[in-house]
């Protein structure tokens, strides 16, 4: 009887902690001095003297369209009205 009562708690103290480690390790459930990062890549290396030295290759490529000539504007003015019937309602 006393025997499958400590097995019995084995058992839960096992299940309890596999439930935890499913969770998802943030800076406010990890250690003190916990960070986890942005998930973005690393730009380039650290030197042995304490700089960062940038890669080329490793710099983000933004491929941007050219926009001369073309007629809308990227500000929107705030009273413009939330919600713009489109042709396709009409």
């Amino acid at each position: 009887m006393a025997l499958g009562i400590i097995v019995g708690m084995m058992r839960a103290g096992l299940r309890r902690k596999h439930r935890a480690s499913l969770n998802i390790l943030t800076s406010k459930t990890g250690p003190r001095n916990y960070y986890k990062g942005k998930n973005c890549l690393s730009t380039g290396r650290h030197t042995s003297k304490g700089k960062y030295i940038l890669i080329a290759e490793k710099l983000p490529k933004y491929v941007v369209p050219d926009l001369t000539g073309f007629p809308l504007k990227p500000y929107v003015e705030h009273s413009t009205p939330k919600n713009i019937p489109s042709a396709a309602d009409s």
